[in-house]
């Protein structure tokens, strides 16, 4: 679409509908989970999996959807994204057992890996021009910020007002109105399209890997990290992702260029955004459940409390990122923008069973809030800028994968080390007389955990900060990102074309 075509803000409006669509359903069906379980009889066992199988297919199959989107068409494959992921919802919503929730989730994340590539390539290749790029990804970074709160909140009211389905059918809307936008004004540029083979090799071996490192995690959260399967799903994963690479380096038409990810300021921001999501993913779990079952908020209450952090999130992207993007270089906000995350962090390792919402809650949300947004709006620009316009799916991708990887980890990760934490509290304690009960003891030892993985995350956010200070080395982004060159203005390394 030309800089001078004024659909492309109205294109911007629907593709962040989709993008927010994608986000919130990671967080969504999590509030919905207990009343689902209970209405069909899920078994604890299988429980996990209403949450692991969206997370399985849509992780494993982010490279293999960024590339046809690049093969096919952007915008045909955000489309197809669109209806087959409302399709998927509208059958997760009406299941009537175990085995239909599962297979739809499943289907709701093979349509998600071709939609969220798509709608962030179609981003890229669409703002070209400086100034406008970093108010679109401002925008864009707010809402993939923030996406996953705001699932908190929906979820909550849905399923507290209405009942768990409608968690799922929210998603037809959404859709709906987001393809409608997106025949009447997205458009393609001419000849950003990658003519190439479908590398098979690649897509088997980036799936099949993806997808053993994915569930690695989740069975380390489940069985330890040192039971069998989890050990022996770490070491395929690991055989496969690294055969990949090997294939990729000689495939003459690679599902995944080697030249998109060891560009130093790209792999810098994969490996920066991976790391900023496991902290942020888990401390959602932990506040969550800390305010349900610890301060006895309600679902709507609690969705309710992470507002400050959403709050901050768009004032972070919208406001200081996308004023500065064009005036500073990317680590002067990405390296901050963590600094700040983790310091509203920190604030939360103070966190006690009688602790105030208002005096230490509040405050730690909305500076965690504030920092993602200022870092991740330029990340999500720079993970796409320069990029050869046929690779600019496939580059899209890698981001959601550095998201989803760093997900599955922060999780599983996180969730172990808390329980740890809670159980060596629990036999040092357990002796000790408490004036109310039992229940006291147990929440004690809880809330020692979440603080215990909460220091943790803290770690994480300032290696996630020093990242993107050490690897991310170019200018400021002010210049066509499809220019020939770096692209960026004062850029040290220049992007690799071959």
């Amino acid at each position: 679409m030309h800089p001078s075509d004024g659909r492309r803000w109205k294109a911007l409006i629907f593709i962040g509908i989709a993008q927010l669509m994608v986000v919130l359903d990671s967080t969504v069906v999590n509030i919905a989970l207990p009343s689902a379980q209970a209405d069909l009889g899920i078994s604890d066992g299988n429980r996990q999996w209403v949450i692991t199988a969206y997370t399985l297919a849509f992780g494993g199959l982010l490279l293999f959807g960024g590339r046809i989107a690049d093969l096919a068409g952007r915008r045909r494959a955000f489309i197809t994204g669109l209806l087959g992921f409302a399709g998927a919802s509208a059958l997760a919503g009406a299941a009537v057992n175990t085995g239909m929730l599962l297979s739809a989730r499943a289907l709701q994340g093979v349509f998600g890996a071709l939609l969220a590539p798509a709608a962030l390539s179609l981003l890229a290749v669409t703002f070209t021009e400086a100034k406008e790029r970093a108010k679109a990804f401002g925008i864009y970074g707010a809402i993939s910020g923030a996406g996953g709160a705001v699932g908190l909140i929906l979820g909550g009211v849905l399923t507290q007002y209405l009942n768990w389905r409608w968690a799922l059918y929210v998603n037809v809307p959404f859709a709906l109105v987001a393809v409608a936008g997106a025949v009447a004004v997205v458009r393609e540029p001419v000849g950003s399209r990658n003519p190439s083979r479908l590398d098979i090799p690649g897509v088997t071996l980036a799936t099949l890997g993806l997808v053993s490192l994915v569930y690695g995690f989740t069975r380390a959260e489940s069985d330890g990290w040192s039971a069998g399967l989890t050990v022996g799903l770490f070491i395929t994963a690991a055989v496969l992702l690294a055969t990949f690479v090997l294939v990729e380096s000689k495939a003459k038409a690679p599902l995944l260029p080697l030249r998109v990810v060891t560009e130093r300021n790209r792999g810098g921001v994969y490996l920066s955004l991976g790391l900023a999501v496991i902290g942020m993913f888990g401390l959602f779990l932990f506040l969550t459940y800390y305010l349900q079952v610890v301060k006895g908020y309600s679902p709507v209450t609690t969705g309710l409390a992470f507002l400050p952090m959403i709050v901050g999130m768009v004032i972070g992207s919208t406001q200081v990122g996308t004023r500065l993007m064009t005036r500073l270089p990317p680590r002067l906000l990405m390296g901050p923008g963590f600094l700040i995350s983790a310091l509203g962090v920190l604030l939360l390792t103070q966190i006690k069973v009688d602790s105030s919402y208002a005096s230490l809650i509040l405050p730690a949300q909305i500076l965690l809030g504030l920092g993602m947004g200022t870092a991740f709006m330029p990340a999500m620009s720079l993970a796409t800028h320069s990029v050869q316009p046929k690779d600019a799916g496939v580059a899209s991708a890698m981001v959601s994968t550095s998201q989803q990887v760093g997900g599955s980890i922060g999780t599983a990760l996180l969730n172990t080390i808390a329980a740890s934490a809670t159980t060596t509290w629990l036999t040092a304690h357990v002796g000790e007389p408490r004036a109310a009960g039992r229940g006291m003891l147990a929440k004690e030892a809880a809330v020692h955990g979440y603080a215990t993985a909460i220091w943790w995350a803290v770690g994480i956010l300032l290696v996630a900060a020093l990242s993107a200070f050490v690897l991310v080395n170019t200018g400021r982004q002010n210049r066509n990102p499809n220019a020939t060159g770096t692209g960026v203005e004062d850029a040290a390394v220049p992007v690799a074309a071959h």
